[in-house]
């Protein structure tokens, strides 16, 4: 059971060839985010392992130095990046762009699965702003350098934003009219904590195709922005007693972080997506197989719901100064 997700996909034949292309993948210094960073290098990217805590992700560095990046012999470099404050998430792509002068590969996928109720400083929930705002910062501020990028000659630019099955909890009655609209409790339903990640995975998937649809009235600009589930994913049997047993026990229902982070890859740099891209532009896809292209749920369909949700977003940032 555990690599199913794998059917069909290996990164090792089935990605663009990425020597000279750059990418940042966000949480990159654990779990699948990790192992997304490390897929990326061996293609031959330069990868900006996107992280906030600089022990974390010098020991991550040094893993993959130990390991050897081979056989395309990428490059892993870290970039400082806190989520848990918008003006963080702003200051650190203006960082990365003080560096590089291109972008072709933006993956999101850092996020806090759970985390107490608790309104910020800002007004809105520590879970709305690490899982949802804080991304759309980022990758607000790096839109003109990824635009650059696709301007080139064949390029591939691509946006995937990594989120969860979970968002099919939301209610059909979700609304996005005003910043409350990101504090929504769900006290009164069973798996309260889990409804409220899936809320701010839900709105991820709205971004992303708010953020397809504006992106593509660029003609000269083609990027394509997709949402991934990861599918079942081991990031927590490390920390148990006896890890190995239940490493092992664990793997025959859900995968490995490297299997786990597949569909990212596929979604990042996949020779299909670049084969087909108009069929993936949105898209969200789920794990089995891997880059399974899947309906989630009908309010993400919803344009006007999207609009609103993108309409709220910028009047909350311009409020805060971001």
């Amino acid at each position: 059971m555990g690599n199913l997700s794998s059917r069909g996909f290996d990164p090792a034949t089935d990605l663009v060839d990425l020597k000279g292309k750059v990418a940042i993948v966000t949480g990159g210094n654990t779990g699948i985010g990790l192992a997304t960073v490390r897929h990326l290098a061996r293609a031959g990217a330069k990868v900006y392992l996107a992280a906030r805590n600089e022990s974390r992700a010098t020991g991550a560095l040094a893993q993959l130095e130990f390991e050897g990046l081979g056989p395309g012999n990428g490059e892993v470099l870290w970039l400082k990046l806190d989520l848990s404050d918008p003006r963080d998430a702003k200051k650190a792509a203006e960082e990365f762009m003080a560096r590089e002068t291109r972008l072709d590969i933006l993956v999101n996928n850092a996020g806090m699965i759970k985390a107490p109720y608790e309104i910020g400083p800002d007004g809105v929930t520590t879970l709305a702003i690490v899982n949802y705002i804080s991304p759309y910062v980022f990758t607000r501020t790096l839109i003109p350098l990824l635009q650059q990028t696709a301007k080139e000659p064949n390029s591939d630019v691509r946006i995937v934003n990594v989120t969860s099955i979970t968002h099919k909890l939301i209610p059909s009655s979700v609304k996005f009219d005003d910043v409350e609209d990101f504090n929504i409790t769900y006290r009164r339903r069973p798996l309260a904590g889990l409804t409220r990640y899936a809320h701010g995975k839900l709105a991820m998937i709205l971004w992303t195709k708010s953020l397809q649809r504006r992106l593509n009235e660029d003609i000269s600009a083609p990027i394509t922005v997709i949402s991934v589930h990861p599918g079942g994913v081991d990031t927590f049997t490390h920390s148990w007693p006896f890890p190995r047993f239940f490493k092992w026990l664990v793997g025959l229902t859900i995968a490995s972080p490297e299997v786990g982070a597949y569909n990212s890859v596929f979604a990042a740099a996949g020779s299909r997506v670049a084969e087909k891209k108009e069929a993936y532009e949105g898209a969200y896809l789920e794990s089995q197989p891997t880059g399974r292209i899947a309906v989630p749920n009908k309010v993400t369909l919803n344009e006007q719901l999207g609009n609103n949700l993108w309409n709220i977003t910028d009047s909350f940032l311009d409020k805060i100064g971001v």
